[in-house]
C-alpha cells in the first residue's frame, strides 16, 4: 500500500518503521521542512527515537506529502492540532488515527473531527522506543467501519507488533485519552515515594473512573479490561519512557506543568487532556475523583492535598 504518516514524532515514527518492514511504501511527514530534510540525509530522525533506521522511508514536509495518492493516512500529531490537520488533508483517503487525547477546543473525541473519509484509531500499549528495538507488543484497531479495520489490521500485523480489532471505537479513544491523566498521578506517587501499594491501587481506581465515564459515554464494558484500557493505563503508568508518569513525576518533585514538559521534550498528552476531560464527566454528571484531583495540582494545589482528599472519602463498595 501507499501510506503516509503525518507527524514525525516518536510514535509516528515508530509505526512507519513498522509499515515499511510489512512492505508498504511508506512517506513520513514532517511539520518541519528542515527535519524532513535531515531523515532524508541521515536516515535517522534527528529529534525522537533516533535509533529508528529509517532506510526505505522517505520524508516530506506535510504540505509536500502524496496524501491525495495515499491509500491510507496514518495520523500522529499532538491533539492540540489535530483537527486542523485532518481538516487539511487532500483526497478522501481513509484515516488511521494515533494520537491519544480528546480536543481541547471542543472535548470532542478526536475521530469525530474527519469529515468525509472513512477513519480508525489504533491505540494500546505502544511505547515508541521499544518498538524501534524490535521488542514485541500488541495493539487494537478500532473503527464503526470494519472492513476499514481489517484493512488497517492486515496492514500493520506482523510477528513483532500484533493487532486486534475492535468496533468500540469510543471506548478505545476514551481509554487512551483517559489514561494519560491516571498516569499522571501515577507519576506523582512516584514522585512522593508513596510506595507500590499506593501506586497500584491509584491506578485501579484509575481504571474504575475511566470505565465509568466511558461507558456512561457508550462504551463497552470488555473494552477497559483489554489492550487499549488496562493495558496502555499499566506500561503509561509504569514505563520509565511514559511521558506522563514523568511528568506526573517531576511535578510531585517541585516543577511547574509548564517546566516538567520542557524538560521531557516532548508533548505531554495529560497535561492538556486533564481539564476536557474532567469537563466532559461533569457533563455526563460522572465522578472522577482522580482526575478533579490532578486538575487541582496542575491549577497550583499542593499534590500532597490530592493525596489526602482522595484517602479521605467515605468508604464504599467497590
Amino acid at each position: 500500500m501507499r501510506i503516509v504518516v503525518v507527524g514525525a514524532g516518536s510514535w509516528g515514527t515508530a509505526v512507519a518503521c513498522l509499515l515499511r518492514d510489512n512492505g508498504h511504501e511508506v512517506t513520513l511527514a514532517a511539520r518541519d521542512a528542515a527535519q524532513a530534510d535531515a531523515m532524508n540525509t541521515t536516515g535517522r530522525n534527528p529529534r525522537y527515537v533516533q535509533a529508528a533506521d529509517l532506510a526505505g522511508i522517505v520524508a516530506a514536509p506535510i504540505p509536500d506529502a502524496p496524501v491525495v495518492d495515499a491509500e491510507l493516512v496514518v495520523v500522529a500529531v499532538p491533539s492540540r492540532v489535530f483537527g486542523d490537520v485532518v481538516s487539511e488533508l487532500p483526497g478522501d483517503s481513509p484515516v488511521v488515527s494515533l494520537t491519544k487525547g480528546l480536543d481541547p477546543t471542543t472535548g470532542a473525541r478526536l475521530s469525530t473531527l474527519v469529515r468525509n473519509r472513512p477513519v480508525a484509531v489504533l491505540s494500546g500499549p505502544t511505547i515508541a522506543d521499544e518498538i524501534v528495538r524490535g521488542l514485541p507488543a500488541a495493539a487494537v484497531v478500532a473503527s464503526d467501519d470494519l472492513e476499514l479495520a481489517v484493512r488497517v489490521q492486515v496492514a500493520v500485523h506482523s510477528v513483532l507488533f500484533r493487532v486486534y480489532v475492535s468496533d468500540d471505537v469510543v471506548g478505545v479513544e476514551l481509554c487512551a485519552a483517559a489514561k494519560n491523566v491516571i498516569a499522571l498521578a501515577a507519576g506523582g506517587a512516584d514522585g512522593l515515594s508513596l510506595g507500590d501499594n499506593s501506586k497500584a491501587a491509584l491506578v485501579a481506581r484509575g481504571l474504575a473512573e475511566m470505565r465509568r465515564l466511558a461507558e456512561s459515554a457508550g462504551a463497552r464494558p470488555d473494552t477497559f479490561a483489554g489492550l487499549a484500557g488496562m493495558g496502555d493505563l499499566i506500561v503509561t503508568s509504569w514505563s520509565p519512557s511514559g511521558r506522563n508518569r514523568r511528568a506526573g513525576e517531576l511535578i510531585a518533585r517541585g516543577a511547574k506543568p509548564d517546566e516538567a514538559a520542557a524538560e521531557i521534550g516532548m508533548v505531554v498528552e495529560g497535561l492538556t487532556t486533564a481539564p476536557v476531560l474532567r469537563d466532559l464527566a461533569h457533563r455526563l454528571e460522572i465522578e472522577v475523583p482522580i482526575t478533579e484531583g490532578v486538575c487541582a495540582v496542575l491549577e497550583g494545589a499542593p499534590l500532597t492535598d490530592l493525596v489526602t482528599t482522595l484517602m479521605s472519602r467515605a468508604p464504599t463498595t467497590e
